[in-house]
């Protein structure tokens, strides 16, 4: 291994994932212990497959979980940052402070040294932002109560790793080393403790004033390929500039993509990342099953397992309390407690920072890694007891119908396309206090139309992943207003696959659309020339002398025969396998002006009236 390539680590790492993953699905398990299991498996004390780049994999896809921040900031607006606020900055330091002056102690009096106990308490203090956020995305629940309360915690963490990183030189009396110094060190000594404060500010003006333009200008290419890889550049560019100046890369991205969340980019930009943070992840947790060093462990399997079982029961202990003093129920405290009892990757950093300082000798930092790397891999179990053995119990013990967790609210309505025809409809919603998600591709008019008050996002719908960043799976209503009616059908197809619950309007610019959206089994279509031209031969009719109500009543006979003999032909056009070409349209055009002069006798429309189909 130690003669091959970086690409045949990840390869192997790749497959490990792809084999395990679906192995432990079937078995009802978490996906994470599937690919920890696939990393064991390929592991030093498994097929001994990863080699000296195992450690360089390990540092590539860690930028998952920079990614995973990023969308997660997506999904959260300024205003509800601001909100949870009080979340973030009570039960994230709480979580932390606490844990850390009961471990402290623990660890002192085991006999530890003084910085060593110091420094186990603090990495511990830590949890894993990727494995808690992709289980509550697994489970659907990071819009919830429990969501919020694991995130405010998780985000404090990470705020909190840089003042820590900080801290690790002074606990070991010494500095780090001057060829290797970021550009926080630059700085005054009087200005370093606001490098978050500085960092946080730059991020903010270069959201507002660079990014949202630099998108707007690559969106007018038309390229979806380059808005992709505008997307990675940011978030890379984001990751490299905060590591530049010594802060943490994730807590970067999250403000990035919060800053981002309010912009007509948000959809297109989770549905451009999302498929590269999920192989990243995978290849991630499949690094942390590798670094398990299952020799360390069988040379001293009392310490290891003793440890880990402490950090377990303290973490949980403290995660508890904390969610009891902020009012969380009693199957949520549960969740949130034994979700976040993990120690986390940021403490793969930490550990090694303090290697690096001679805080901690060898053979401790690889106790250390295996207890982080063990408590990481009983987390989807503990998970997994809690849903099974649990839950069920807590939730007959305190929950009524009305108590029941309810996730956040999100609009029911999406509509694609907000041109001339879909602008109609949304206006008429919009003034009726019906509240809908909008995509539409092109950036120049959703730039006009959000500078007008409207909630507008850019994307592309008939891309998979687009509809399920918007809320499809929670939606019930979707409004197909495209032009293009291949893509309106593309969307439909793909809706209809994956999105089953849906109830489906759609746009149609003739009755040659029509049928194929009727055999699609599309109930609710809508030509958009139909209603238009009705509207005008009422007024012409009026305009010849006829009364205004029986001008009305015959364009809403004229119109709902019309509709009748569509859904006639359209299964005629099955039954025959019909493909039209211009003369026979033209031909059905004239069979259905005959049909029309029949159908205007009462005793024909009654016909129609009893059955229209």
């Amino acid at each position: 291994m130690n003669n091959e390539s970086l690409a045949q680590t990840a390869l192997i790492f790749l497959g490990a994932a792809i084999v395990m993953v679906p192995l432990v699905r079937k078995l009802g398990l978490s996906s994470v212990i599937g690919f920890i299991l696939g990393g064991i498996i390929i592991g030093p004390f498994g097929f001994k497959l990863t080699g000296s780049d195992s450690d360089d994999i390990m540092h590539a896809t860690e930028f998952g979980v920079v990614m995973l921040l990023f969308l997660v900031g997506l999904e959260i607006e300024p205003k509800k940052f601001w909100i949870i606020r009080k979340k973030i900055l009570g039960m994230g330091f709480s979580q932390m402070i606490f844990t850390i002056a009961i471990l402290f102690p623990i660890f002192y009096f085991a006999g530890w040294r003084t910085d060593q106990a110091l420094v186990a308490a603090i990495c511990f203090a830590m949890s894993s932002s990727a494995i808690v956020l992709q289980t509550l995305k697994e489970k659907n629940t990071l819009h919830t109560d429990v969501g919020e309360a694991s995130f405010s915690i998780l985000l404090f963490q990470d705020m909190a790793v840089i003042p820590l990183l900080a801290l690790l030189p002074v606990i070991a009396k010494t500095s780090k080393d001057t060829e290797n110094q970021q550009l926080i060190q630059l700085l005054p000594d009087w200005l370093q403790p606001f490098s978050i404060v500085i960092g946080i500010i730059a991020l903010i003006f270069l959201s507002r004033y660079t990014f949202v333009p630099f998108l707007r200008y690559v969106s007018r290419s038309g390229m979806n390929e380059l808005l992709t890889a505008t997307s990675l550049f940011l978030v890379i560019g984001v990751s490299e500039l905060m590591n530049a100046v010594g802060l943490s890369a994730a807590l970067g991205a999250f403000i990035a993509g919060v800053m981002l969340a309010t912009s007509e980019f948000r959809h297109e930009l989770e549905s451009q990342l999302d498929p590269f943070k999920g192989v990243l992840l995978a290849v991630f947790f499949v690094s942390v099953g590798s670094t398990i060093n299952f020799f360390v462990i069988m040379q001293d399997p009392m310490f290891i397992f003793t440890v880990t079982a402490v950090v377990l029961l303290v973490k949980f202990g403290v995660l508890f309390g904390v969610g009891k003093f902020f009012k969380l129920k009693m199957n949520q405290n549960f969740l949130v407690a034994l979700g976040l009892s993990q120690v986390g990757e940021f403490a793969f950093v930490l550990i090694n920072y303090s290697s690096d300082l001679y805080i901690v000798d060898p053979k401790l930092k690889a106790q250390l890694m295996a207890i982080t790397a063990i408590s990481m891999c009983i987390t989807p179990i503990l998970l997994i007891i809690n849903e099974k053995f649990i839950e069920p119990h807590t939730n007959k013990a305190i929950q009524s119908p009305e108590e029941l967790e309810t996730p956040e609210i999100k609009h029911k309505i999406i509509i694609v396309g907000f041109g001339h025809f879909g602008s109609t409809v949304g206006r008429l919603l919009r003034v009726n206090g019906i509240g809908a998600t909008i995509l539409d591709n092109d950036a120049e008019r959703v730039n006009l139309l959000r500078s007008n008050g409207f909630k507008v996002y850019f994307g592309d719908a008939s891309k998979p992943g687009i509809l399920r960043s918007a809320g499809a799976e929670t939606a019930d209503l979707l409004i197909l207003c495209l032009d293009n009616p291949e893509k309106n059908k593309a969307i439909l197809n793909y809706s209809r696959e994956h999105f089953p619950q849906l109830q489906i309007f759609v746009r149609a610019k003739n009755r040659l659309d029509a049928y194929d959206f009727i055999n699609n089994g599309v109930d609710h279509i809508y030509r958009e020339t139909l209603g238009t031209a009705v509207n005008m031969a009422v007024d012409i009719l009026q305009a010849t002398g006829m009364r205004a109500y029986a001008a009305r009543r015959l364009g809403k006979r004229f119109t709902m025969i019309d509709i009748a003999m569509t859904k006639k032909l359209a299964k005629e056009q099955v039954k025959d396998k019909v493909s039209f070409t211009m003369s026979q349209y033209l031909s059905r055009e004239a069979e259905l002006l005959a049909e029309d002069t029949n159908s205007f006798d009462e005793t024909k429309w009654n016909e129609y009236d009893e059955d229209p189909n």
